[in-house]
């Protein structure tokens, strides 16, 4: 046995080996080791090996999933070797030979496609990248739903592609392993390195010609080599990992590059798009507006914020959609209840293609198909057309919903060898297996009854015992008359006791023999059964993905307008100008988060264009005033209106946006040897060296992390870039207030501010947005407010009376600042003692009920009062 596993572990030598024994997967040497350490299972021993102990785990079959899942998010690679064959047929060529075995699946991050081991709601990507002399292309699959696509990709695309797809594992040619690391590490991927013969664009062609069984690819479209060598390695990956079970993969898609907006890693970060900088979902943009209510629609959300449209047709054309459903609440909450009760049908389609499903996707699918005929039916004529392309790929399901209906139960087992899923009625065999099964003793008893009718012996008795099996047994006084003809043509003699004679007939040992057999012949009908429903469905699988993709377009829009309707937000102009015109623009995060606990957002104005002049906002303002909230909520609003989406704002007029740039936040990245300042001068460089005149640039503080006029010069200097040469809408938000001097040098940059109010010292936020220069940070005070010692806040205003005073008096001399305050010649602030009480004037005070005093005792008291405090 030890040999087996050997030889199949030095096969998979990169993968931790699910070895099959019996009701275990059993791990041994190393991978025993490290799985026991990650899983947090007890490490045994099994028999020695060169004289060594052998460690070893094991884990049982039917919770095996759980694991994986584990394993999988640890960075580990699972191969999956089951028995090939029953042990006792393994006995019969000896009573030492080994059960052949053999892996069966390699489990992978991007190869998942059990229910348990996925994210409902999300994709799971696997990618390929390749190059082709001066071509390069990334193609990707989730092969638990089918999706397949190809983008042409030079290398200084794949970053931001990735960072769109975010997917879980990417396979490159072996030959680019040590240049694309780095990309691939940031993506948050997992990288599988394959032989350079796998990225051949001939073989390449070849296998995706044979998955198709098609003899040219041209119907699916022009692919250049590039193209075809991703997509081919991506198949031959899949073929590896499936062991030659291949998913079930739509015809690939080509999308042509430029078609979304680009939106960077360091972007898609800032704005929390997908992932909020907690590293979780709650608090990002897609948790804050998903309403979708089927796992299909929940992708397509997400896609879609991933890769808002720049084609200004299909904007236009998902506007009009969710303008419709607003128009039309009562149908889009009636096709809401619908789709709460539509399976996930994708998925379930995948499982059924890889023989990893079961009944219940039998019925998922059947669930489906039925819910898309009623919500096809709820659709009239009057619809738009995108919706009305989307009712039409919901029809033609009716024969194969009925056939469903009749072969399948309601609430089907988990597992086919469960059985019991093939309803009462649809299969004669089955139903006479069952009955065998279910009712031998009432079979046999009228068999019992048919005989003594034929022979006229009422006392003839059907029996069983472990050696004859089942029997007929008379009387010796009787059993004269069934030796006898006619009836010893029937009967036949099996035994003679002292007091009984038995008989069988051909009839009863048949029967013996099929009740004997009816529990496995009714599985094995089902299990047939099950195949021929399953065929049955993969023939219709193009048609049922179409109409799981038109369910989850229904979900999604008519999810965005209810999102329209309870939050009163407004369907954007979307055109080609460049304008850019918010009114009354609102944060969703911030104001979802406000409304749990009551509070109102202030809603503000965003104007960045003046006829064709580019604009710029340079926004002062202090800290905690909300300027950052201002800067992501205008560019969140260009990310949904782009993507389709009604936009929190009372009116919004924008030109469509090529790309979007958003530098907020700080923080280093010590893995890579950059500090935090080197981390916000990468991003600013690659703004400026990408942002064209269509983009929208979103930069909080730059040039914060160095120098007070080394970061004021590189931000003075970056404003300039932005206008003279990007020439881009931008909001640049700084507290460097010496900048404000730039909108009257600059025509196309304006100044703002985020407005607050001084009273008794204390600074009140108004989180107001006005045309106009700040003078002030305020940032003592917000250091008072986040809780620095009373002593901290007051010595800091003294050093900054200090210095703002200095300033204003200028001069030439030479001195240092210590010199100029000094600061630590100074004696510091005495902090304030803490209150050991009340004091007496206020106990007496305390004792005062005015209410109650006349006013002659109330002067009295306060003559008193004042002798207390001396005159």
């Amino acid at each position: 046995m030890m040999a087996q596993y050997l030889e199949i572990k030095g096969r998979y030598a990169d993968a931790l080996l699910f070895y099959r024994m019996g009701d275990f997967y059993e791990m041994f040497f190393d991978d025993a080791e490290a799985a026991a350490a990650a899983l947090d299972i007890a490490l045994t021993k099994r028999g020695q090996h060169l004289g060594q102990d052998i460690p070893m785990c094991g884990v049982p079959v039917h919770s095996a999933e759980g694991y994986l899942l584990t394993l999988i998010r640890k960075g580990f690679r699972v191969a999956i070797a089951e028995q090939m064959e029953d042990p006792a047929e393994a006995k019969k060529r000896g009573s030492k030979s080994v059960v052949a075995r053999d892996v069966v699946r390699l489990v992978t991050p991007g190869t998942l496609t059990e229910e348990s081991l996925l994210e409902a709601r999300r994709h799971n990507f696997l990618a390929a990248w390749s190059e082709v002399r001066d071509e390069a292309a990334l193609t990707w699959v989730d092969i638990s739903t089918g999706e397949f696509r190809v983008v042409p990709c030079p290398l200084s695309r794949l970053a931001p592609e990735l960072a769109r797809l975010a997917p879980r594992e990417v396979v490159v040619s072996e030959a680019k392993e040590a240049d694309l690391a780095g990309i691939v590490y940031d993506s948050g991927a997992a990288m599988t390195p394959l032989s350079r013969g796998s990225f051949d664009s001939t073989g390449a062609e070849k296998r995706l010609c044979d998955l198709y069984d098609v003899a040219t690819l041209d119907a699916f479209g022009a692919f250049d080599r590039a193209e075809t060598s991703a997509m081919g390695a991506i198949v031959e990956y899949l073929d590896l990992t499936q062991r030659g079970k291949l998913p079930l993969l739509r015809p690939p898609v080509k999308e042509a590059p430029g078609g979304s907006v680009q939106i960077d890693a360091a972007t898609r970060r800032n704005l929390e798009i997908t992932q909020a900088l907690s590293g979780g979902r709650d608090g990002s943009l897609i948790a804050a507006i998903d309403r979708t209510v089927t796992a299909g629609g929940a992708r397509l959300l997400e896609r879609r914020l991933s890769a808002p449209s720049r084609n200004l047709e299909e904007i236009h054309a998902r506007l009009e959609a969710v303008r419709y459903f607003v128009s039309e609440a009562r149908l889009a909450e009636c096709l809401r209840a619908d789709l709460r009760k539509t399976p996930d049908m994708d998925r379930a389609l995948s499982r059924l293609a890889l023989d990893r499903g079961g009944p219940r996707d039998l019925t998922a699918i059947r669930a489906g198909l039925a819910e898309a005929g009623r919500m096809a039916g709820r659709l009239s004529d009057e619809c738009p057309d995108r919706i009305a392309r989307a009712a039409a790929d919901l029809l033609g399901f009716d024969d194969l919903v009925a056939f469903l209906n009749d072969a399948l139960v309601a609430e089907p087992p988990l597992l086919v060898r469960d059985g019991g899923f093939i309803a009462a009625g649809h299969n004669a065999e089955l139903d006479e297996a069952r009955q065998l099964r279910d009712e031998g003793r009432g079979v046999i008893a009228k068999m019992q009854a048919d005989y003594a009718a034929q022979t006229g012996i009422q006392s003839l008795k059907i029996k069983h015992n472990n050696v004859l099996g089942y029997f007929i047994e008379t009387t010796v006084t009787h059993a004269e008359k069934m030796l006898s003809a006619p009836l010893n043509e029937t009967f036949i003699h099996r035994q003679t006791t002292a007091n009984q004679v038995r008989f069988t007939t051909v009839p009863l040992s048949e029967m013996e023999t099929k009740i004997l057999n009816a529990g496995n012949l009714a599985l094995e009908i089902e299990k047939r059964l099950y195949d021929g429903l399953k065929a049955m469905i993969l023939d219709a699988s193009a048609l049922i993905s179409l109409a799981a993709r038109a369910l989850a377009e229904i979900d999604l829009t008519a999810a965005l307008a209810d999102l329209a309707r309870g939050e009163d937000w407004c369907e954007p102009q979307v055109d080609e100008s460049r304008a850019f015109e918010i009114e009354g623009g609102r944060h969703p995060v911030v104001e979802r988060a406000l409304k749990r606990s009551g509070e109102p957002f202030i809603a503000n104005d965003c104007a960045l264009t003046e006829g064709d002049t580019p604009a710029i906002w340079l926004l002062t303002g202090p800290n905690m005033a909300g300027k950052s909230t201002f800067l992501r909520q205008n560019a969140l609003i260009a990310l949904l209106a782009q993507a389709g989406s009604f936009v929190p704002a009372r009116r919004a007029h924008i030109g469509l946006v090529s790309q979007l740039f958003s530098r907020v936040g700080a923080a280093d990245d010590l893995a890579r040897g950059r500090s935090t300042f080197m981390v916000e001068m990468v991003e600013t460089a690659a703004i400026l060296n990408q942002a064209d005149d269509r983009a929208l640039v979103i930069l909080d503080e730059i040039g914060r992390g160095t120098a007070t006029y080394d970061g004021l010069s590189i931000a003075w200097a970056t404003l300039e870039h932005l206008h003279d040469v990007n020439r881009a809408r931008a909001l640049f938000a700084t507290h460097y207030h010496e900048m404000t001097a730039l909108s009257q040098k600059l025509d196309g940059v304006d100044n703002a501010t985020v407005a607050v109010k001084e009273w008794e010292g204390e600074v009140i936020f108004l989180h107001e947005v006005r045309k106009g220069a700040a003078d002030r940070s305020y940032g003592v005070q917000v250091a008072r407010l986040a809780g620095l010692p009373t002593a901290v806040v007051e010595r800091a205003k003294v050093v900054l009376d200090a210095l703002e005073k200095g300033e204003r008096e200028g001069g030439t001399r030479k001195h240092t600042l210590i010199d100029d305050l000094p600061l630590f010649s100074a004696a510091p602030v005495t902090p304030p003692r803490p209150a050991k009480g009340p004091s007496e004037v206020e106990e007496r005070l305390t004792s005062l009920h005015p209410d109650e005093m006349t006013p002659l005792e109330a002067l009295a008291a306060l003559y008193d009062l004042k002798s207390m405090i001396g005159d």
